[in-house]
């Protein structure tokens, strides 16, 4: 008997476990109290409400004020991620059942007694296309940079046609309230970091805000909204585009060549055998199941569809005139952008989203055809599709990285740009590079959890590297510091980046691609015709 309890004394001491206020395990927030967990010295809060559920008449609203609750709320286990439909070999698998009731945010913080105003503190926008994805995938667990002195907040928003809606019923009733739901929420997730998170050990005046993918986008969204001044002091923007990337159809008004989100939307609700734009529409609209309006509509068929020629489609960001005024390209040339430090980058094999013409692409380089041939397919061997996937990669992601440092560099604030070349020892074709999402792991140094046995000691080492820089920034506004390799400021001037190559660590310098680029970048320059 004694042995038993001595065993199941060693288990309990080995568990993590929810602690009292004494050691900063519990806290008071918007709506009451909740109690973490502490392990491996961190304390980690999962699940916590930052607003309303958004079910019944709040669904397609505003993110609306936190309910409160009675007593001391358990925050051990991730609320659920949004709703949507999952998918096969998704890179950052949910961790939770999707639901509409999904507006949670999730904190790691360091376990030892916050310095004087708090930790400098992460939020991270996952990716997903704005149709999947979601807080609760482990790649994303922020115990490693917490174990830096940091504090990690992570979020959820509403996905895909529950996130981004237009429908012309839902305009009529709400004229300032629709669209960009899911831009809307992790606003309001900013808000409630400025408003709790020195309750939970961190300053809110040093908040970061970073994202990959979509995340990126969204990163790019609130750094160009009118929405969102004094809730961060930097940003970094990883694959997420940079003049227009998913952000660029209007709300209404729209023309053949760029349909309104909200003539989409209607033609969808029609689909469903809702015509009409008064309030027996919206009605119907808000008594679909959920489930409805996810089930057709996935980053993969997304994916699909701009490979097929479709460069708009439903469930995405559009210009509301409110959250988004307008694209960020014009948002940056007007100065209008968030005045913060930036970090901007993409992969080496990055994803295309949009492109030249499908055949002769090469046209899209106008006066540089020529030029462009000598750059893109010296040889003439490169079939007309292949070629477009490679001049799209640029035009989507390479290029745009590269403006909106020269945007913010312009604007009186300093950019740092990277490519992540870099891919783990294990993946079959990692000499191609690193391609869209693979740097998500090596950011949050928990490449052993993306690879598990296949991991080595070189993958732990860029994965100590990066993530390393990240957490500068995110102290200071700068990456720079703990014996990391130099990286320069952003010169337009120049062609350089820093590389975090193959087998080399970070090497900053010319870009390799640096003539594709400076002819991409004078095509998007040049005025329309």
């Amino acid at each position: 008997m004694r042995n038993f309890l001595f065993a199941g004394l060693v288990v309990a001491a080995l568990l993590p476990r929810v602690a009292d206020a004494a050691d900063g395990a519990t806290a008071s927030v918007t709506g009451g109290t909740i109690a973490g967990v502490e392990a491996n010295d961190v304390i980690v809060f999962k699940g916590i409400p930052y607003a309303a559920p958004p079910l019944g008449d709040l669904r397609w609203r505003a993110p609306q004020p936190v309910t409160p609750w009675s007593g001391t709320r358990s925050a051990a286990e991730f609320g659920n991620d949004c709703m949507q439909t999952p998918v096969a070999d998704e890179a950052a698998p949910l961790g939770t059942a999707p639901s509409e009731n999904c507006l949670f945010v999730n904190v790691w913080r360091p376990a030892t007694d916050a310095p004087a105003g708090g930790y400098a503190v992460m939020v991270w926008i996952h990716g997903g296309g704005f149709l999947n994805g979601g807080a609760s995938a482990p790649i994303y667990d922020g115990a490693a940079l917490a174990r830096r002195g940091i504090v990690v907040v992570s979020l959820n928003y509403r996905l895909g046609r529950l996130g981004f809606f237009a429908h012309p019923a839902l305009l009529a009733a709400q004229p300032t309230e629709a669209g960009n739901f899911g831009l809307m929420d992790q606003i309001a997730a900013l808000q409630w970091v400025q408003a709790n998170i020195a309750a939970l050990g961190g300053d809110p005046g040093k908040v970061t805000i970073v994202g990959e993918s979509a995340g990126g986008a969204s990163v790019l969204a609130l750094l160009t909204s009118p929405k969102t001044a004094g809730l961060f002091r930097g940003a970094m923007i990883m694959s997420g585009g940079g003049r227009q990337t998913l952000i660029s159809r209007p709300m209404t008004g729209g023309m053949p060549e760029v349909p309104a989100s909200e003539d989409g939307d209607a033609a969808y609700a029609r689909t469903l055998g809702i015509e009409g734009n008064g309030a027996d529409a919206l009605a119907k609209l808000r008594a679909l199941p959920a489930e409805a309006l996810v089930k057709d509509w996935t980053l993969p068929a997304m994916l699909g569809a701009v490979l097929g020629g479709k460069p708009l489609y439903d469930g995405i960001p559009m210009i509301d005139g409110d959250t988004i005024i307008d694209t960020p390209q014009k948002t940056f040339a007007a100065g209008k952008e968030q005045h913060v430090p930036v970090i901007v980058g993409t992969t080496a094999q990055d994803v295309p989203v949009i492109f030249p013409p499908r055949t002769d692409p090469l046209s899209w380089f106008g006066p540089d055809r020529a030029a462009a041939k000598t750059v893109f397919d010296p040889d003439d061997t490169v079939p007309d599709f292949p070629l477009a996937l490679t001049i799209a990669s640029d035009i989507s992601m390479h290029e745009p990285a590269r403006f909106v440092a020269r945007s913010v560099t312009a604007n009186g604030e300093p950019a740092w740009l990277y490519r992540y070349t870099y891919a783990a020892q294990s993946l079959p074709k990692r000499l191609l590079g690193a391609s869209h999402s693979q740097e998500v792991p090596f950011l949050f140094d928990n490449v052993d959890t993306r690879y598990g046995n296949e991991t080595n000691d070189k993958d732990r080492e860029a994965a100590r590297q990066f993530s390393g820089y990240v957490v500068n920034f995110v102290k200071t506004g700068d990456p720079n510091g703990g014996g990391l390799p130099n990286w320069p400021k952003f010169d337009a001037a120049q062609f350089d980046l820093m590389n975090f190559t193959l087998d080399d660590g970070p090497v900053f310098g010319a870009d390799p691609r640096a003539g594709r680029i400076r002819l991409v970048e004078a095509a998007a320059d040049r005025p329309a015709q």
